[in-house]
């Protein structure tokens, strides 16, 4: 049974998920506050954070959890149209739900980052591109031979780009592969994971990851 950290500062809305998620099988810790969050990570596989909390927000409570470790970040925000969803994605959230939030879609949601987060290739080979080298059997990515620790959104990321190098994929291409979105996923969480990834084991111009105008992204060392 996974284990979900819910983080959200409305009663109705925090006791409506706990209450959803936990017939969906899943164990449920919910609170209300990022500190009371932050303290509450143990034992954690996933966490549903929303972005608007007294005291510390939800963008720092996502930077604080992202600089520590990989655990899944699906967030929640009242609008789907502004900044916010921008600001969380680059914080390092992996996903994001817009209030009303329903509960088959965050379940949904949720499964996929879990998904993600347990996946393995089952390859056994070591990819060398320049000074980055990506293990596909032990999901461990080194740059200069030194360890990246990346998101498990990240990690997927790379390894659909680095699967065939200098092959485009579109946005809506690494939506599906990546994010198991369909049709209406939204672009800016490739971007936003782009920017991320690029800034762990890119350099300024990109090298590994370059970006194809008007379609998608391509890998392939220059």
């Amino acid at each position: 049974m996974s284990q979900v950290l819910l983080i959200e500062d409305d009663p109705a809305v925090r006791e409506g998920l706990h209450l959803a998620l936990t017939r969906q099988g899943h164990g449920v810790r919910a609170v209300e506050t990022g500190e009371q969050g932050l303290a509450a990570l143990d034992g954690v596989d996933v966490v549903v954070l929303d972005l608007m909390l007294p005291g510390m927000d939800g963008f720092e409570v996502c930077r604080r959890i992202r600089a520590t470790g990989t655990l899944p970040i699906i967030m929640v925000t009242a609008r789907g149209d502004d900044m916010d969803v921008v600001a969380g994605l680059e914080a390092g959230a992996d996903d994001y739900v817009v209030k009303p939030v329903q509960p088959r879609v965050l379940e949904a949601r949720i499964r996929a980052v879990l998904r993600r987060s347990a996946e393995s290739t089952g390859a056994t080979d070591v990819e060398r591109h320049g000074e980055l080298e990506i293990d596909r059997g032990a999901l461990v990515v080194r740059r200069a031979g030194e360890p990246v620790a990346l998101s498990p959104t990240e990690l997927r990321l790379l390894l659909e780009l680095s699967g065939a190098p200098g092959r485009v994929r579109s946005r809506q291409q690494l939506l599906e592969a990546v994010w198991d979105h369909g049709f209406l996923g939204d672009s800016r969480l490739v971007d936003a994971c782009v920017q991320r990834l690029r800034s762990k084991i890119d350099s300024d111009p990109p090298r590994y990851i370059q970006t194809v105008r008007g379609f998608g992204y391509r890998f392939g060392p220059l």
